[in-house]
């Protein structure tokens, strides 16, 4: 039997530094990976946009972003590399969206899933997300349907509570900027 020690995470805002990482971890997981360009893109729209990496180390090993338009904060990508997925990566990534979403001022939040993505979306329903509908053929490159979830009234403290009890699950550490929120 082998015991692993507890991780350290390090949630950081993403550079262009990381993108080579990112980009790796992208192909390995999306049928259709999103371009450097787009990264890039992305980043520059600092106003309305955040995105994070989650790093081992050196090594970045998930990413996640955010989209802010009036009260309401859209995910819009989310991912750990496999090798280091059923580890809290994802939770981790998702809780320093929600605290940036709520520093922004959001009030909802919303994202899609693949259908097929039932491990996604058990993450997401832990958050509060719940489905409000589908999306035919989202997902173009395979033709699969997305499931649009959102969760409500982020800025009150039930939800704040619902954070801080999705953190302390987190065997480990992660650490960040706590300023930033």
């Amino acid at each position: 039997m082998t015991v692993t020690a507890p991780l350290v995470v390090y949630v950081v805002p993403m550079r262009r530094r990381h993108l080579r990482s990112v980009l790796r971890i992208e192909a390995l997981v999306y049928p259709r990976p999103w371009s450097h360009s787009l990264f890039l893109s992305e980043l520059a729209l600092r106003g309305s946009r955040a995105y994070f990496v989650a790093r081992l180390g050196r090594d970045v090993i998930g990413y996640a972003g955010l989209m802010l338009s009036g009260d309401d904060a859209h995910i819009t990508t989310i991912a750990v590399d496999p090798t280091h997925q059923r580890h809290k990566i994802g939770t981790r990534l998702l809780l320093v969206l929600a605290r940036e979403a709520l520093a922004r001022g959001a009030r909802n939040m919303t994202l899609e899933v693949r259908l097929s993505n039932h491990a996604a979306q058990d993450l997401y329903r832990r958050f509060g997300f719940g489905p409000v509908g589908v999306r035919k053929n989202y997902y173009q490159e395979t033709n699969e349907d997305a499931l649009v979830m959102w969760v409500h009234e982020v800025d009150t403290s039930d939800y704040a509570a619902l954070l801080a009890a999705l953190e302390r699950g987190i065997p480990g550490e992660t650490l960040y900027d706590e300023r930033r929120w």
